[in-house]
């Protein structure tokens, strides 16, 4: 019995193994280098696609796809630990033919073809679609919080930096004290020098000159925060803590869990993003009629108004609403306690009584019907009801009859409704725990929708090699490789059949 043995490190091979004889049949490395090999680079958008007639010999941008295309498969997206995988990792010298680009050409690559790196993950969810991954019928639209390279100390608002300015000044104005009270002539004062008490108030000066220039430009710009590290990102609420993120929206297809479609921006709320997303998941699957599901931050009126004129039919529960100062009116006279009498255009009231049309007002730009009681003067039940001295008053929104069909939609699909919660929340939480990148590496809007492109394109290989397997997607990719390779790319979102196959 004997311990089974390698081979010796100094023991020559008369006949040298291949790299080839390294990665076994259905390895994944094997799809991404034919799905890079694949596309135009060139019409893609990449630098250094095309050759220049002088200088020094570039790394092809294929090859450095490939390795990010790796890297973000397996965790590792640091461009200098690319740099060490290349040197060490057998799968990545097979994929890049045991090049060793250093880590400045690797993150210059990322940096510099951002708006590629987003088509690219497009040309692969039109892959996905030619073979049947995206069912078309249900999706569900999410968003979630992506730190920022940028901590909350260099994030300034308006009133934290005018808070910030005045200690300042407070400080000074302490600091020239205790200089006035105490004689030039004493050594220390409290420990501290006259001279170290006067280098303080310059810094402090400095300091607070620092602080106005901030607020002047956060001024001049019209926003309402200001970020020193990565100009673009904003504090947002993240699980429940102020955190400087971006807000990444992503459209995932119900039949197999794969993302259709992202965005990036660096606004802290969601419901504006709905239709957008909603118009544009259309588009990929070229559907006639779609379901969408979202959540309660995606609450609101001409949102869902424009879904359901596009053909998308959302699905949305209303916000819980919070309780009025006062406690007026109690839970049981909140407006949805009112039944709407469509005929006779009048509110009836819990207790029986009739709220009837009094005018039309408009409402931060929304046109309302407001609805009044005639008989509340005389009712038991006022004081629960409303402290208006003239009765209830109710708002109704012009376009009212789409959020109640909405309402009725969520409460007879309760169990569709609830699926979102395994379709954008089963994608996010494996992007942030199995693929550990819940944070940017990127400093800009623009630089991080490039980078968030390439987390999401190794995510949905990811899945669909565990549904397909490698061979599959590799015959997928061949089988249109004379045509691509000819200097035609995959063909564009607009491009796409309506059968779902590609053209």
């Amino acid at each position: 019995m004997h311990y089974q043995e390698g081979v010796a490190r100094e023991q020559a091979i008369l006949f040298p193994e291949t790299l080839d004889d390294y990665i076994s049949d259905g390895n994944p490395v094997q799809f991404i280098d034919a799905f890079v090999d694949s596309l135009d680079l060139g019409l893609l958008g990449f630098r250094r696609a095309e050759l220049e007639e002088t200088g020094r010999p570039p790394y092809h941008p294929g090859d450095l796809l490939k390795l990010y295309i790796w890297g973000y498969l397996n965790r590792v997206r640091s461009s200098r630990c690319l740099e060490k995988e290349s040197q060490r990792n057998v799968e990545v010298m097979w994929l890049i033919k045991k090049l060793t680009p250093d880590f400045k050409t690797i993150a210059d690559f990322r940096k510099d073809n951002r708006e590629a790196l987003r088509k690219v993950y497009k040309e692969f969810t039109l892959v996905c679609k030619g073979l049947g991954l995206f069912g078309g019928e249900l999706i569900s639209i999410d968003g979630s919080k992506f730190r920022a390279v940028n901590c909350k100390k260099r994030n300034f608002n308006r009133a934290k930096l005018m808070k910030r300015i005045k200690e300042i000044e407070e400080e000074i104005e302490r600091y020239l004290q205790e200089l006035e009270e105490n004689d030039a002539k004493e050594a220390t004062v409290n420990g501290v020098s006259a001279e170290e008490l006067k280098a303080k108030i310059e810094w402090l000066h400095k300091q607070g000159k620092q602080y106005r220039e901030l607020l002047r430009r956060l001024i001049d710009s019209g926003e309402s925060q200001i970020s020193l590290t990565d100009p673009d990102s904003r504090a947002m609420l993240n699980n429940q803590r102020v955190e400087v993120c971006y807000n990444v929206q992503a459209t995932v297809d119900s039949k197999h869990k794969l993302i259709l479609d992202y965005e990036v921006s660096n606004e802290g709320t969601d419901y504006s993003h709905l239709s957008e997303m909603a118009q544009r998941a259309k588009e990929i699957l070229r559907v006639e009629k779609l379901e969408a599901l979202a959540d309660k931050g995606y609450y609101s009126g001409e949102g869902v108004k424009e879904c359901v004129e596009m053909g998308v039919i959302p699905f949305i529960p209303e916000p819980e609403r919070e309780a009025p100062p006062g406690g007026v009116p109690q839970p049981e006279f909140y407006e949805n306690k009112f039944q709407y009498d469509r005929e006779g255009d009048k509110y009836i009231c819990p207790c029986g009584c009739e709220l009837t049309f009094r005018r039309d007002s408009t409402q931060n730009g929304k046109v309302m019907k407001i609805y009044q009681g005639q008989e509340c003067w005389c009712c038991e039940m006022k004081a629960k009801c409303t402290n208006n001295l003239n009765g209830r008053i109710i708002s109704r929104w012009e376009h009212e009859e789409v959020l109640e069909a909405m309402r009725a939609r969520v409460k007879a699909n309760r169990q569709k409704v609830r699926m979102r919660q395994w379709l954008s929340e089963h994608s996010f939480g494996t992007i942030k725990r199995g693929f550990n990148q819940g944070y940017m590496l990127l400093k800009g809007l623009s630089k991080v929708r490039g980078e968030t492109g390439l987390t999401f394109l190794a995510y949905n290989i990811k899945r669909a090699v565990n549904i397909l397997g490698v061979e599959a997607l590799l015959a997928a990719v061949r089988k249109g490789s004379c045509r691509l390779g000819c200097g035609h790319p995959l063909p564009s979102v607009l491009e796409t059949s309506a059968s779902g196959c590609i053209s």
